[in-house]
């Protein structure tokens, strides 16, 4: 992808109305700032005016190469298409309130500056990590403003979730007057760190991670840019795209380090990641990332696909998580979803866990790789666990029934002639040692929550509870007590 710098320099000027008015200090050539047409002129600033060696001061690479159009902006054509939500936008000529959902590197800050060439609006730019509620106001005040002169404001807030729920709502007013057009920026999830006010007065947009036909296509307009191809054999140019991990801005900083490098021969796979550090992977534990590994650790399990299972906790372990928290998800997995299919599997995790505790990192975490494979190749079975919701169910809707008074014990006389324990019958003493007795509470139908598969031991247990229920029911048609 190809970006903006993520942060612009703003200059607060006063006019000779004493209103505050932002305005862009920090765009480079390709971009000029739109300013509202006005008789009351910001004062000039030193840094307005480039001085005559701005032209050739260095840039970075990123910076060279940031779009000048939206046709321009690689890997989100399913936002920017002519059928695509931004396209039909644009064609509109009507631009709504956003937010731009996305990992790093793939566009958020670009595409923003760009929304706002396209449609004639002045963009100002604010981060909500350095932003408090003095900065939003005299932002608002200066919109308003800019609106009276005729002129429209978009307000590019990035990283919008560091803003908490009433910050959040300073927004909605203006908003919905028309005195700001937000486009937001996160990596998090809108709806975890986002109100639901500010959610249904914006479109929620989902930028993808670039693929690696992006990324080549990025890599080849970089060397187009320097003039040169990359001194990489094919399978160091691949290495180079997978160490970006699917992040533009990424990549184009790789790039430039290896065009500085003065090499003679095209470097092998080897050689690259000798000098460069590949990207570290996003992984953040308490984040929306967390949830998405481990859904996708228990899900490979639960479809018995031991190669996938050990594929997300691996890439859990790489991301910092703590191997204890996986020990104790895998043995939720165990209880969960493979159940009394294979009751070995429950003591496998807790063995793998304590083997952790013992050996800690990075031995231990073979325990832990064991028991996942362990789990995917076991028969499985949820019957344990929905017969356990079922049961929970029922148990909320009945109340406080008690126990029938024949299965109570009595160990006082005054409790015996209240009817605690008359008529129970010892299974030991019974026929099979079974009784068939009703242990649920009076006038409640019996419930049947417990349902085992044909699959493992289950399908031994299924015998077993067949012939009870057969048993049960010979027993109380046969004048025990009925249910």
């Amino acid at each position: 992808m190809l970006f903006a710098p993520d942060r612009a320099g703003q200059d607060l000027h006063k006019d000779r109305a004493g209103a505050a008015r932002i305005h862009d200090a920090g765009r480079s050539g390709r971009f000029p700032t739109r300013c509202a047409r006005s008789s009351l002129a910001p004062m000039p600033d030193l840094f307005d005016s480039p001085g005559p060696r701005a032209e050739t001061a260095p840039r970075p690479l990123a910076d060279r190469l940031r779009p000048a159009t939206l046709a321009e902006v690689i890997g989100q054509d399913h936002l920017l298409g002519v059928e695509a939500p931004l396209g039909t936008m644009l064609a509109a000529g009507s631009l709504s309130s956003l937010v731009l959902w996305g990992p790093p590197g793939t566009g958020k800050t670009t595409i923003a500056r760009l929304l706002a060439h396209e449609t004639d609006l002045h963009f100002v730019q604010i981060s909500a990590i350095f932003t408090g509620v003095p900065e939003l106001r005299k932002v608002f005040e200066a919109a308003k403003l800019r609106r009276q002169n005729g002129k429209g404001t978009l307000l590019f807030v990035d990283e919008i979730h560091r803003f908490n729920k009433a910050q959040q709502d300073g927004f909605l007013p203006h908003m919905e007057d028309g005195t700001i057009v937000l486009v937001g920026a996160t990596t998090e999830n809108p709806s975890f760190e986002l109100n639901a006010a500010l959610l249904s007065r914006a479109q929620v947009l989902v930028l993808n991670r670039l693929d690696d036909a992006a990324l080549e296509a990025l890599l080849a307009r970089a060397e187009h840019e320097l003039g040169a191809p990359l001194k990489l054999t094919p399978a160091a140019r691949e290495a180079l795209i997978g160490m970006a991990d699917g992040d533009g801005r990424a990549l184009l900083n790789l790039v430039e380090q290896v065009a500085a490098w003065r090499v003679a021969a095209p470097l092998e796979t080897s050689q690259l990641t000798a000098r460069l550090m590949k990207r570290a992977t996003q992984y953040d534990k308490s984040g929306e990332a967390h949830y998405n590994l481990i859904s996708a650790l228990h899900k490979s399990v639960r479809g018995s696909d031991p190669d996938a299972a050990l594929y997300w906790l691996a890439r859990m372990l790489k991301g910092g998580e703590d191997p204890r928290y996986l020990a104790r998800r895998i043995t939720r997995m165990a209880v969960e979803d493979i159940g009394l299919a294979d009751p070995q599997a429950h003591g496998i995790c807790l063995g793998a866990w304590e083997t952790y505790e013992r050996l800690g990192s990075p031995e231990g975490e073979l325990a832990l790789a064991q028991a996942v494979i362990y789990l995917a190749l076991a028969p499985k079975s949820n019957a344990g666990y929905a017969g356990f919701k079922s049961a929970m169910a029922a148990a909320a809707r009945s109340g406080s029934a008690p126990p029938p008074k024949h299965i109570l014990n009595a160990p006082t006389g005054l409790m015996k002639e209240q009817g605690y324990g008359a008529g129970y019958l010892y299974d030991h003493d019974a026929e099979d040692g079974f009784s068939g007795q009703d242990y649920f509470p009076d006038g409640m139908k019996r419930g049947v929550y417990y349902l085992p598969v044909e699959r493992g031991f289950e399908r031994e247990l299924k015998k077993r509870l067949d012939f009870f229920a057969h048993l049960r029911s010979k027993r109380q048609s046969g004048g025990g007590r009925e249910s």
